[in-house]
């Protein structure tokens, strides 16, 4: 293995109390910063990570991105957004044009609220923030409302998760089309072994500060505008493709029992309910896959030629709801 030496030692190196001396150690005269991660790319034996730095915030918008998104992404106190409280919100906008090309970042806010009970320790060691963090602290809805408002579309990484808690939170979330970055876009096939944030920064060749609101959305936005490996489109162009497509879902209301086993493995999940939804079995299907569908439900699930089990269409504006 070849072995690269890309420091110096400094000979005029401090002298320590116990006449030891300390020898500091600085790049080779001439060797930049650029040459040293080249070098060690290049050696096969290092894989370089960069601190990702967020986009500045542009002050005039290149008009040839007319459109515009926000990045979101929430802190709460738990996972049920009936009961559990957002304590941070954070939200980048940007630009793009019909073609899922990124622009500029125009817009950037953040905000702490302090809940009506004290944050569970598990949520403080997982997000960092702390009771005394939020104490009088209160989310500026008309700061927010300047972002949320002009979107054409927000992008949350789990929108199932997000969407929900900030419908809740406020109504200037109501009546938006949500995309999500981690069921609409196929990762794997994109070389990424997983879809959570942490697993594609560190692969897309960065590293960052996890788990604050704002933070996640700059490294959400680096994702969704880098190509790896092959040329082609941005993960972003695909997702906004996808969030103009309709979806259906399908409830297999009133299946037989013993069907469940079947109805699951097919990618059926149980509702009981209690959000709305018909009590029964259900699967989201892209709106050409209906017909295939419901000749299944048919001949395997009902055994019935006359069977015709509920379904809902469902676009940006109405997916990810509770």
């Amino acid at each position: 293995m070849k072995q690269f030496d890309l420091f110096v030692a400094d000979e005029a190196a401090p002298v320590k109390a116990d006449g030891s001396s300390v020898k500091k150690r600085h790049p080779r005269s001439g060797l930049s910063e650029d040459d040293m991660v080249r070098q060690l790319q290049e050696s096969g034996s290092y894989r370089i990570l960069r601190k990702l730095e967020p986009r500045p915030v542009a002050t005039i918008a290149c008009p040839e991105f007319p459109l515009r998104g926000v990045i979101l992404d929430t802190e709460t106190t738990g996972l049920n957004h009936r009961k559990d409280e957002i304590i941070e919100i954070g939200a980048v906008a940007f630009t793009f044009d019909a073609a899922g090309t990124i622009g500029d970042v125009i817009g950037v806010y953040g905000g702490l609220q302090q809940p009506s009970a004290p944050i569970p320790s598990e949520i403080t060691r997982l997000t960092g923030i702390t009771d005394e963090m939020v104490a009088g602290q209160m989310i500026d809805l008309r700061q927010l409302r300047a972002i949320i408002e002009p979107a054409d579309l927000i992008i949350a990484h789990n929108a199932g998760f997000d969407r929900p808690f900030c419908e809740a939170f406020s109504p200037i979330f109501a009546g938006k089309a949500w995309a999500c970055s981690v069921s609409e876009i196929d990762w794997a096939s994109r070389g990424f072994e997983g879809t959570k944030l942490g697993y594609l920064i560190g692969q897309a060749g960065y590293f960052h500060e996890g788990h604050r609101a704002v933070d996640d959305c700059f490294a959400l936005l680096e994702v969704l505008d880098k190509v790896r490996g092959e040329p082609g489109r941005p993960p972003f162009a695909e997702l906004y493709e996808a969030s103009r497509r309709s979806r259906v879902r399908v409830f297999a209301e009133n299946s037989p029992f013993d069907m469940k086993d079947h109805l699951k493995a097919r990618g059926y999940r149980w509702s009981d309910g209690s959000d709305g939804r018909p009590k029964s079995w259900w699967v989201e299907i892209a709106e050409e896959a209906l017909d295939d569908e419901l000749r299944y439900l048919r001949a395997e699930i009902y055994q019935w030629d006359e069977a015709d089990p509920p379904s809902k269409r469902l676009t940006a504006f109405d997916r990810f709801k509770a």
